[in-house]
């Protein structure tokens, strides 16, 4: 078989979690790297595909197709027609999905583990044979489906294009992080089925993919399977680099929006340039938003929902990204006729104070609890391990990272955290929005309507 694999065995000393089983890597002739690690607790095994493309890859005046394909991936290939990858996997007992984000689109199924085959030829299928499915109706169909994401989701609902409006604002005209997934309705009606057909050819590879299989498996039987399945697709290498996204460190101006929308209440979303994924930089800003904004017990949260009585809710979170700055994402949302100006310079009053002064040795305790906390969710699960997996491998070329994420944040100090939020919690790295009602918005709640698009 066209492949090589090296062992390596990861320990995490934690009391409330065994040490880890193997994780093997391997890598076909036609460049799919392949990554395997057995978990026998449970009889099921997650199959998770990752795509080295994303919205970032895209061109302008054609943004959105990498959403598109991911829905067009559910549309049928050769073997498989119509609807039939989902009613497949569903009526073996499984689960499955797709995610497009800016810089990948992933794919997973979750198995017992006597189907595990049959998820690995169901994918392989639609990698080696989409192309013999792809027409006019399918196109149409699912253009169509995610026009209608777009109304649902963004367009017609209350603060829906705030992360639009903010990714916007933090990567100027002309960078490949300027626009959202989603993409504009004018770009996808003006996507042709060429336009499809060139964009899977180019990505669509199998040198452009990581494939992780985690659970009740045999990994010889398993990579067995793989090389049955995906071997004999043929390899291509025609992808271009994807656009540099470097910036300044700062935005370097407090650039501000009013949006005067139908929406239930005032309120204040704004972002902060931050360091790229995978620095030492940015575990310390992700400690500093914990503190910060992480949930009822931070200081935003304390300082204008408990004390001041000025909001509903309030709260800091991350869109780590690895191919540019990542950003920090603030979203206030005003109590009764609280004005934003006095939401404001509370905000201002907080991030001053955090920046002289640092956190506290309890809040330290607390917010890398917090996150450690999610990392071990995200492991838990034999689905959530194999797309972490394929994260590390697709973004910083190492799955075996995943296994030690952890233990990057927990090193971080405190004066760490305090000079990062110093250096970019500032008012000349912030573009804001500032939502000024018209009038009642129907039947929408007050909600984390922001970072539900992340």
């Amino acid at each position: 078989m066209g492949h090589t694999a090296t062992d390596q065995h990861a320990a995490d000393g934690r009391d409330n979690a065994a040490t880890p089983p193997a994780v093997t890597e391997h890598r076909l002739a036609n460049g799919l790297r392949v990554v395997l690690s057995e978990d026998r607790q449970t009889p099921v095994a997650a199959v998770c595909l990752w795509y080295d493309v994303g919205s970032r890859h895209e061109v302008p005046g054609r943004t959105g197709l990498a959403h598109l394909f991911e829905h067009l991936m559910f549309q049928g290939s050769a073997q498989v027609p119509g609807n039939g990858h989902f009613e497949l996997v569903q009526s073996a007992g499984g689960s499955l999905n797709g995610t497009t984000s800016f810089e990948r689109t992933n794919y997973f199924e979750t198995m017992p583990a006597h189907e595990l085959e049959l998820a690995l030829w169901l994918e392989a299928d639609r990698m080696g044979t989409l192309l013999t499915a792809l027409d006019d109706e399918s196109m149409e169909n699912q253009r169509d489906v995610v026009k209608n994401e777009r109304r649902q989701r963004y367009d017609n609902v209350p603060y829906g294009t705030a992360f639009e409006r903010l990714t916007a604002m933090v990567y100027p005209d002309g960078h490949p992080y300027h626009h959202t997934p989603i993409g504009s309705m004018a770009d996808l009606d003006a996507a042709s089925l060429e336009d499809a057909r060139a964009f899977f050819r180019t990505y669509y590879a199998p040198g452009n993919a990581v494939l992780s299989v985690v659970g009740d498996l045999d990994t010889e039987r398993t990579l067995a399977w793989i090389e049955k399945y995906f071997g004999s697709i043929p390899a291509h290498d025609g992808k271009q680099p994807p656009r540099d996204g470097s910036l300044p460190e700062t935005i370097g101006a407090d650039l501000r929006e009013v949006v005067e929308e139908d929406v239930p209440s005032r309120a204040l979303v704004a972002a902060y340039r931050l360091p790229h994924d995978g620095t030492r930089e940015a575990d310390a800003a992700d400690v500093a938003l914990t503190v910060l904004g992480g949930g009822e017990s931070s200081r935003l949260y304390n300082r204008l929902v408990r004390r001041d009585g000025t909001a509903v809710t309030a709260g800091f979170g991350m869109m780590r990204l690895a191919g540019a700055p990542s950003f920090a994402f603030l979203d206030v949302k005003a109590s009764g006729d609280a004005e934003i100006p006095a939401i404001e310079t509370a905000v201002a009053d907080e991030l001053r104070r955090f920046a002289e002064d640092g956190p506290t040795e309890r809040e330290m305790e607390r917010a890398q609890a917090q996150l450690e906390r999610e990392w071990l969710d995200r492991l838990s699960t034999v689905a959530g391990r194999a797309d972490e997996f394929c994260r590390y491998a697709v973004l910083f070329g190492d799955p075996k990272l995943a296994l030690t994420a952890v233990d990057r944040l927990l090193e971080i100090t405190a004066e760490e955290v305090r000079e990062i939020a110093a250096a970019r919690l500032r008012s000349d790295n912030r573009a804001a929005l500032v939502y000024e009602p018209t009038g009642a918005a129907d039947g929408t709640e007050d909600g984390d309507d922001v970072k539900e698009q992340l």
